[in-house]
């Protein structure tokens, strides 16, 4: 009988996993999530008389209130992106391995950034529970994804995410919140590299299958947090205010994956890969246009603002 697929990718790729843990494990910084919340402050609420949550309370602005409530919301979900991993790469050997160190990461992702908005009163506890609620229940399904095209859509998503938790940070104009996110950035940035190596060797093992995968998620790109309550609305406030829009995921996220694999300039590739790669550079122009359409737009705007605001 022959082997299935997905299960010959699992065997050849197992070097490559265990090599990038065993290189992740040896990046990958310990850090306790209370080490970026001040629990001396803010703990006892005794000076507030027990109100209830007022924006007053908040040190960050509502546009950056919602983008941290957005990312971890997004964060929030975790039990759905740990049971759709697990699916694809198992339980078994350095895929296992990783799947479970790769959840625990992301868990005090969660912790930390939820700990830091509830202690420094940033946001209304009660609307962020019932968001949180909401989202989870929703959960996140990927369609039952095979492998490669998980690979590839967790290589740009977690490229994306550490910017925009970065430039979330720096959006917030609190020192706190920016060391909080810059240290959590840092974990994503080494998610990125192990999925992004994963990839690569695909590309050598499978060319055309992972062309194929490469150029469907890069076409059909959605951030994992489009089940969050109202998440359009709060995804263009974001955009608007440069923290994640078409642009930065045009050039700070697409592009330099497909440049560090190389993917024009492969020579290994069949008529299936070939036609994947040309429907890809069609759809890059699509969407650098679209990115700059953007841009004229939120200029435009902006100008438009300026002269009401200086007469």
């Amino acid at each position: 009988m022959p082997v299935p697929e997905s299960t010959r990718l699992l065997y050849e790729l197992e070097g490559t996993v265990e090599e990038n843990l065993n290189r992740h494990l040896a990046a990958a910084q310990e850090w306790m999530p209370h080490e970026y919340v001040p629990w001396s402050q803010g703990r006892d609420f005794a000076e507030l008389g027990g109100e209830a949550w007022d924006p007053e309370q908040s040190r960050v602005s509502p546009i950056a209130r919602t983008a941290l409530e957005v990312n971890l919301l997004t964060e929030d979900n975790l039990p759905s992106y740990h049971r759709e991993i697990e699916r694809a790469f198992g339980r078994d050997g350095a895929w296992g391995t990783w799947v479970h160190r790769w959840t625990a990461e992301e868990g005090r992702h969660g912790i930390c950034i939820r700990d830091y908005l509830l202690v420094t009163r940033a946001v209304d506890p009660v609307e962020l529970e019932r968001m949180r609620m909401e989202t989870m229940q929703a959960g996140y399904d990927t369609g039952d994804k095979p492998l490669l095209q998980v690979c590839a859509y967790v290589s740009f998503q977690e490229l994306a995410t550490r910017i925009s938790h970065r430039n979330t940070g720096r959006y917030t104009q609190d020192p706190l919140a920016e060391r909080l996110l810059a240290r959590v950035s840092t974990d994503e940035n080494l998610h990125m590299v192990f999925y992004r190596n994963l990839v690569k060797a695909s590309l050598e093992i499978s060319p055309d299958a992972m062309m194929r995968a490469i150029t469907d998620e890069v076409v059909s790109f959605a951030m994992p947090g489009a089940v969050i309550p109202s998440f359009a609305r709060k995804a263009a406030l974001i955009a608007k205010a440069g923290i994640y829009d078409l642009r930065i995921h045009h050039d700070d996220v697409v592009l330099p994956l497909l440049r560090y694999w190389k993917v024009f300039d492969l020579t290994n590739l069949g008529p299936v890969g070939e036609a994947a790669r040309d429907e890809l550079a069609t759809f890059l122009k699509a969407l650098d246009a679209q990115a700059a359409r953007f841009e004229e737009r939120r200029d435009a705007a902006e100008a438009r603002r300026n002269k009401i605001k200086n007469g």
